[in-house]
């Protein structure tokens, strides 16, 4: 599936179809990116839930859900995952913003 760019949008940002988010990229304007440590996560999810733009990758398959990295394709860069992500032990989160280099 190709994803569509800004300019392919309706005008107005209006929706013509139910469910289709997902074929739009629209993570190609931010200027801070997510990175994310999995050495430093806690898996308590907070970042999953707090994301307006369900743009954290959680994997499913095992008994709990785990959180495995972000969706650049969906994410703008607005950093509530990692306001709301916990230090680890080591006083250190699993995420981070730091500014996206193109």
């Amino acid at each position: 599936m190709s994803l569509k760019k800004a300019q392919d949008l309706a005008e107005a940002g209006v929706i013509t179809e139910a469910g289709n988010a997902e074929s739009f990229k629209t993570g190609d304007w931010r200027t801070f990116v997510p990175q994310f440590y999995p050495a430093n996560c806690i898996q308590c999810l907070f970042c999953w839930i707090y994301c307006p733009d369900a743009s954290i990758k959680v994997d499913l398959s095992g008994d709990k859900p785990q959180v495995v990295g972000i969706d650049l394709d969906h994410c703008k860069g607005c950093g509530i995952c990692a306001n709301e992500c916990p230090p680890a032990a080591k006083g250190k989160a699993a995420l981070v913003m730091v500014r996206e280099e193109k």
